[in-house]
């Protein structure tokens, strides 16, 4: 589910939000991603936020009562958005390594429009284990699947265990996303926008021997 599929309840009312209400919801959240991301949980603040927002605090509690719970919602809202990405890029894929690569391509554009993923999620291990550990399996579930599919299809190793295989690309991809684009910056300190090409042909060469995908056993027959 992306987050266009949801409906957004107020715990002030109960009630579903209207389209007035969901976009002032949205603007508090993109608001909460860049407080968090510059400042960290615990220096964070519901008053920065709305002040960040443009909102008048009792506004910020139409739609969130604390400041875990905005947190919490940014998690699982930047989730839903990195998995669009990674969907949208994996579109018209007609192998598993084509679907790799879209997939990858999608999340490191993701990753650098928005560096807040990596420091909200690394501090949600910490201010709520749950809500991590439910961004990482929502993430793994369509990994896992998409990888049974192609192994039904004979396009990858069928010896695969399909959620270890999940579990360990995301990890790789994750770190490389870290190294390779957080990480670096030109000489005047802007951070690059992609993976450089080089990286991402050579994390490619690894994945497709990897998985054993039918396009590497082809080109080592050749």
């Amino acid at each position: 589910m992306t987050q266009i599929d949801e409906v957004f309840v107020s715990p002030a009312t109960g009630r579903p939000l209207t389209k007035r209400g969901e976009a002032t919801r949205r603007r508090i959240l993109e608001a909460a991603e860049d407080v968090f991301a510059d400042l960290g949980y615990h220096e964070a603040s519901i008053v920065k936020v709305t002040e960040r927002a443009g909102v008048a605090l009792g506004t910020f509690y139409l739609y969130f009562d604390s400041k875990q719970a905005i947190f919490e919602a940014l998690v699982i809202d930047l989730n839903a958005r990195v998995r669009q990405s990674m969907t949208e890029s994996m579109a018209g894929a007609t192998t598993r390594l084509e679907a790799e690569r879209g997939g990858f391509e999608g999340f490191f554009r993701f990753t650098a429009e928005h560096p807040a993923l990596y420091r909200v999620v690394r501090e949600a291990e910490f201010v709520s284990p749950a809500t991590m550990r439910l961004h990482y399996e929502r993430i793994v579930d369509g990994y896992a699947a998409g990888l049974r599919a192609a192994q039904s299809e004979g396009d990858i190793d069928p010896r695969l265990d399909p959620e270890v295989a999940a579990w360990a690309l995301m990890g790789m991809g994750e770190l490389i996303g870290m190294r390779f684009l957080l990480w670096e910056q030109d000489s005047e300190g802007a951070k690059p926008t992609r993976i450089e090409p080089g990286v991402f042909d050579a994390m490619m060469l690894f994945i497709a021997n990897a998985l054993g995908s039918n396009e590497q056993r082809k080109g080592e027959a050749s």
